[in-house]
């Protein structure tokens, strides 16, 4: 790996102004040291977000309308925009008042949610909490003292009991001559950054889980009515049979093949109702709720538009817009800055000490003339030997650099991937529901001669078996593609990053707040008796 390049920033004429002044005092010493530190350096690669090579793209062949289906639900054709935004709330697109009110609950509902909030909360309080090494502790100690020194020990008379009382205030202060808490809280503003966009991630992957699983629900459920529809032209064919069974016309044979096709059309109906009640206990599951908190809240694809008119991003921002990407990035990024962690550990470190205080025989004359006591201390570290320790961690820190450097390659490699994969879902399945429909639509009317053929006795009830076999087998592989068709649709929304940078509902408490003074609160001193104490944020299973 070449030298890591270092970013070394003189100080500013105001510090050498006072680093002057400091010069012609007494206070060389001390406060020389602060002057280095104002005027230091921060070692370590500065982080550059690698460029995506310039000739990347999508596919090929660009696509840029889909075909059209004879069909109400999901037949129209799909019109492909490059360069247009992604609404926030993309969902609105698919015009259904109750699958916005879902996702609505779901987005404030949902336990992944909330965790993922929580994560961002805790990673920003803990960027203020790095940064509060940028800052000098200061500390209060109180004590008093009573002893007896033994003349035993001394060779002199016992004394009598002495009372000590003090106070004093110490002051500690590591300069960050070398950036290495600078690096360190640059490294964890990155891992901020990181649960920032898992967060938007999770409300990408929510989204279009319930988008999709309402989409499942409408197929499932238009699955089992075209089923029972099949059911019920198979029954009045049965009775057909049977009365000219009665008749003498046909043999037991044609209304025994019947009712097996019937029993094996009728056994297609408990999977599909397992199926559809299964879809409905994942949907409670998104929505935060237990399964017998279902509302009934039902969808079919007519109920469902086909968004005509779809976005699709440019190349080059395909990498800001993906939370995956943006995620990979901050740990790219955090890695980047471990380095500059680690080779600070290997220079000297630096540190600033003092204390004031006052000591006396008795507790109402503290701070009294005569009673002060002060110290005022520097010292330097250099690390000499420790066996290669510090060198190995940072070579492990490169190592995880260059670790995370491959991460952020597939991770955006996978994602256009993603979009490819769904740009051609789109024109396959926009092909195959066309084709289905012309299908289904022969199958009918190839069912309905077949029918009146056979009641005149003009072809065997084998034809008759294996156009209500075409038939029925038609019509379910139409509802699948229609149902594709939003599927895909929602996958490419999801692809392309959802249009998050067009919402702002990420709770503004996970924010934190950068307090420089705080002590806990008398309910966490003295919880409540009878009451486990429990943070104030705490889940409830209602």
């Amino acid at each position: 790996m070449k030298e890591l390049p270092r970013q070394c920033a003189s100080g500013s004429r105001q510090v050498m102004h006072i680093c002057a002044i400091f010069r012609q005092s007494h206070f060389l010493a001390p406060l020389s040291l602060l002057c280095i530190a104002l005027a230091g350096c921060t070692v370590g690669p500065d982080f550059v977000r690698p460029d995506v090579a310039a000739n990347a793209d999508y596919s090929r062949k660009q696509l840029t309308i889909t075909a059209q289906a004879d069909v109400d639900a999901g037949g129209a054709a799909q019109q492909l925009i490059a360069g247009m935004d992604i609404p926030g709330q993309w969902w609105t697109l698919f015009r259904s008042p109750a699958l916005n009110a879902l996702v609505a609950e779901a987005m404030h509902a949902n336990p992944n949610v909330s965790a993922a909030q929580a994560a961002l909360r805790q990673a920003n309080e803990l960027v203020y909490a790095d940064q509060a090494s940028l800052f000098p502790s200061i500390t209060g100690n109180v004590s008093k003292t009573r002893e007896k020194i033994s003349g035993v020990t001394t060779g002199a008379p016992s004394s009598s009991i002495l009372t000590l009382n003090s106070a004093s205030l110490s002051i500690s202060y590591a300069p960050d001559v070398f950036g290495g808490t600078r690096r360190q809280i640059e490294s964890s503003t990155a891992q901020a950054e990181y649960e920032r966009f898992q967060l938007e991630a999770t409300y990408l992957t929510l989204t279009s889980n319930v988008v999709n699983t309402a989409v499942s629900l409408a197929s499932v459920r238009d699955q089992v009515a075209a089923t029972e529809e099949i059911i019920r032209l198979q029954s009045d064919q049965l009775d057909l049979l049977h009365a000219q069974r009665r008749l003498g016309a046909i043999g037991d044979t044609d209304v025994l093949t019947q009712e097996t096709a019937l029993a094996q059309t009728r056994a297609t109906l408990p999977p599909l109702q397992k199926q559809l009640a299964q879809t409905r206990n994942q949907l409670m599951a998104y929505l935060g709720r237990f399964p017998n908190q279902d509302q009934d809240e039902r969808f079919n694809l007519a109920s469902l538009h086909l968004p005509e008119q779809l976005p699709l991003s440019l190349p080059s921002a395909i990498v800001g817009q993906r939370p995956d990407v943006r995620s990979a990035q901050a740990q790219l990024h955090q890695a980047s800055a471990n380095i500059g962690v680690a080779v600070a550990n290997q220079l000297p470190q630096f540190s600033i000490t003092g204390s004031l205080g006052s000591t006396v025989a008795s507790g109402t004359r503290l701070f009294s003339a005569g009673s002060g006591v002060w110290s005022l201390a520097g010292s330097i570290a250099q690390p000499i030997f420790d066996a290669g320790a510090l060198e190995h961690r940072k070579r492990a820190a490169v190592a995880a650099y260059d670790e995370s450097a491959a991460q952020y390659r597939g991770t955006v490699i996978a994602a256009f991937q993603d979009v490819a994969n769904a740009l051609r879902a789109l024109e396959a399945d926009a092909d195959a529901l066309n084709q289905q429909v012309v299908a289904e639509r022969s199958a009918q009317a190839n069912l309905g001669l077949v029918q009146a053929q056979f009641r005149l006795g003009a072809v065997a009830y084998i034809n008759l078996l294996t156009a209500q076999q075409t038939y029925q087998n038609t019509v379910l592989a139409r509802v699948r593609a229609q149902a594709a068709r939003y599927s895909d649709t929602t996958a490419l929304f999801q692809a392309l990053g959802g249009g998050w940078w067009n919402r702002a509902d990420v709770d503004p408490a996970t924010a934190g707040t950068p307090d420089r003074f705080g002590l806990p609160s008398w309910q966490e001193i003295m919880p409540p008796a009878n009451k486990k104490a429990a943070p104030a944020n705490a889940a409830r299973l209602d």
